[in-house]
């Protein structure tokens, strides 16, 4: 499927022509939403305070079983609040090791009936 007239996340510039990159890849359009999700802070985005889930804020935290169920809960909640036109979500997992929190999302893309997995590692 051929996504038309969607930005590239991260935001890039093509060096030949000076335009704008484009994503023609809805399987890539769809991971680019979900990272963008993931790795934004709620306050980070001026007219959208309310948009990202703060994931990246439990870094250090216990690495404990209640820990993980909060990290899938925000994840869970902010993916189907800014997403749910886009993917179902299947299973989140997060873990935590030292300074690195991994976060795993199983999807399902809507509009093709396919099952994802995308998996993030944050770490600072």
């Amino acid at each position: 499927m051929e996504v038309l007239n969607s930005l590239r996340f991260p935001f890039k510039v093509d060096a030949a022509s000076g335009q704008l990159r484009e994503e023609h890849d809805y399987d890539s359009y769809i991971k680019q939403l979900i990272r963008q999700v993931l790795l934004t802070n709620l306050g980070e985005r001026i007219n959208r305070p309310d948009f990202g889930c703060n994931i990246k804020s439990m870094v250090f935290d216990l690495n404990n079983p209640a820990t993980s169920s909060f990290g899938k809960t925000i994840v869970y909640q902010a993916l189907t609040q800014w997403l749910s036109g886009y993917i179902k979500t299947e299973a989140i997992e997060v873990l935590s090791e030292e300074s690195t929190l991994y976060v795993s999302v199983e999807y399902t893309v809507i509009a093709n009936g396919e099952k994802r997995f995308l998996n993030v590692e944050l770490s600072i």
